[in-house]
């Protein structure tokens, strides 16, 4: 069988070797970068199935490696950790294309648990492909063009990540329902999501600000207290 390949960015050389200690012991094949300049080096020159990307590190931050590894690869899976624990540190690593993340000090079986998870949806998504709809439709106003990432409208191009049209598309296809979180986190993030509905909460705000006239009163994806969402026509 193949070994699945592990790369852990993370420039304290404590965690950093404890992370690849236990990753091996459980049977990954990992490589280890000591900051973001070595991250991308190495990500450059193979393939990996999983990225641990710490956020605070010298040379290049984990956002800039987030950002440019989704430049090249959608769909390699990315857990950010960070030390600080500040929403704001979540928000912008899920902006940028992060599939999950955890706050430093963590649990080792915890992040086992959700190495496992973020695994099995990659594997899942490849079998099966994106829940993506014809190439192009119209949503909120905008032309949302699949195979581009973008959504358009006469002099406007916004650029949306991956999770993003995901949900667009989940939206689309339930047009005037309403739609749970958990429906949405087993839509989108798949049914082994080991987060919490705060994550699709965040997404949907980053959403809103790129379709929303006023993202703070949202007409398009309103909240159903509650409940969860629903996608207005």
């Amino acid at each position: 069988m193949t070994q699945i390949k592990v790369l852990v960015a993370e420039d304290d050389m404590n965690i950093r070797m404890g992370l690849v200690d236990t990753l091996e012991s459980e049977g990954y094949r990992v490589s280890q970068a000591k900051d973001g300049k070595q991250a991308m080096q190495l990500f450059e020159k193979d393939s990996f199935d999983l990225i641990l990307l710490d956020i605070m590190m010298p040379e290049k931050s984990g956002y800039d490696v987030c950002r440019d590894i989704r430049a090249i690869n959608e769909d390699v899976p990315i857990i950010m950790l960070t030390a600080k624990g500040e929403e704001i540190d979540k928000v912008v690593g899920l902006q940028l294309g992060a599939d999950d993340y955890m706050t430093k000090p963590f649990g080792i079986h915890e992040l086992l648990a959700r190495i496992s998870a973020v695994l099995r949806r990659s594997k899942r998504q490849k079998s099966r492909g994106n829940e993506l709809l014809q190439e192009l439709f119209m949503f909120g106003g905008f032309e949302v063009n699949t195979k581009t990432y973008k959504l358009s409208k006469p002099g406007m191009s916004i650029d949306i990540s991956q999770r993003e049209l995901k949900l667009i598309c989940h939206f689309y296809a339930r047009k005037g329902e309403v739609l749970t979180r958990d429906n949405i986190l087993n839509a989108v993030w798949g049914i082994d999501y080991f987060g919490t509905t705060r994550t699709l909460d965040q997404h949907i705000a980053q959403l809103r600000k790129k379709i929303e006239v006023d993202p703070s009163n949202p007409v398009l994806i309103t909240t159903v207290h509650g409940v969860g969402y629903r996608y207005n026509v």
